[in-house]
């Protein structure tokens, strides 16, 4: 067979071919009258397996060892093939994800292009100091997009930086919320809570609440706490159970009551408020420090059915919630007369 017919045959041109024979990896076993190259059936199944070794990525120099040595094992080479393609695909993920970002900042010109890729090597540095300078001296009008800063708080230990970072986030104008939400889902339990954090900032941006009610769930305390805390103050009643259990806890039991109070101004949300409040107090394996910690909750409630809660509690078996609920008592007693406390 001539090179023309197994260069159609095999889909490797004659070109390659020629190099091929060159480099002793594939040379053709005879030649016609002519003296043109002849390929035999053994010498055109040789091509099939050079091409298929260089679609794992081995070098012709490889390949050729790998055919004529009978000693040499594949083992290694593969899981070294392995690990440079894995670092390979790597680069171009980053290579991939540099690209959008810039493409989602809608450049006008390649300036805009510059200050983006300026941000990237800036949010990029070992340096936390520089990071922060690379949030905090971009331009005012610069194009930024909200995911890069979204990925980027979802990355940042630094609280200094993360704080900058959420503070850009939030002036961007732009949805990072899918990225942030994405992040509130990681198996890494501080990928979670820099997500939600950041969400917190975010109240207005669509999509937020759902992802915070979908952080009520999580199995880390601070997580469903900083959701807890987030939602109760836009007024969504689901967080009432995670703000009870924070009092009970005594995690941020002050800002949970102190929300909690809030939700109470809806007289249908506040009866349930009390009555969650008062069940924990009923509770046998509530000890004297978490009762205090639900009398002072109950002070924060409006209408009077927190004084009907906490009367009996002032004449408690327990000194120090008897006191604590007296004095409360007291204070609520000269609110409602209108007196001064």
């Amino acid at each position: 067979m001539l090179i023309g017919e197994v260069a159609r045959r095999s889909g490797v041109s004659t070109r390659m071919l020629r190099h091929y024979d060159a480099l002793g990896l594939v040379r053709p076993t005879g030649r016609t009258v002519g003296g043109y190259r002849e390929y035999s059936a053994e010498d055109v199944r040789r091509i099939f397996h050079v091409e298929s070794l260089r679609s794992l990525g081995l070098s012709l120099k490889q390949i050729g060892r790998a055919l004529e040595d009978p000693a040499f094992t594949p083992s290694a080479l593969v899981g070294d093939l392995i690990r440079w393609t894995e670092d390979r695909l790597e680069r171009e993920r980053e290579l991939l994800e540099r690209l959008r970002a810039v493409d989602a900042s809608e450049p006008t010109g390649w300036q805009d292009v510059l200050r983006i890729v300026e941000l990237m090597q800036g949010l990029g540095s070992a340096s936390a100091a520089r990071r922060q300078q690379a949030v905090l001296a971009r331009p005012e009008d610069g194009p930024v997009p909200a995911e890069l800063l979204a990925r980027a708080v979802l990355a940042e230990s630094d609280p200094n930086v993360a704080g900058a970072l959420r503070w850009a986030l939030a002036r961007s104008g732009g949805d990072g919320v899918a990225a942030l939400a994405a992040g509130a889902r990681s198996e890494d339990t501080g990928i979670r809570r820099r997500a939600v954090f950041a969400l917190a900032g975010t109240p207005e941006a669509p999509g937020a609440t759902a992802a915070l009610v979908d952080a009520l769930g999580d199995p880390d305390p601070t997580v469903r706490g900083h959701a807890a805390l987030a939602l109760g103050r836009r007024g969504v009643a689901a967080a009432v159970p995670v703000l009870v259990g924070m009092v009970v806890e005594g995690v941020h039991d002050v800002d949970a009551a102190e929300v909690l109070g809030t939700l109470s101004r809806d007289p249908g949300r506040g009866s349930r408020i009390l009555t969650a409040l008062a069940d924990e107090l009923a509770e046998p394996t509530a000890d004297s420090a978490t009762r205090i910690r639900l009398t002072q909750a109950l002070v924060e409630l409006p209408g009077t059915g927190a004084r009907e809660t906490l009367r009996p509690l002032a004449r408690d078996d327990d000194p120090a919630v008897a006191l604590v609920a007296s004095a409360f008592l007291t204070v609520l007693d000269e609110r409602c007369s209108g007196n001064p406390a």
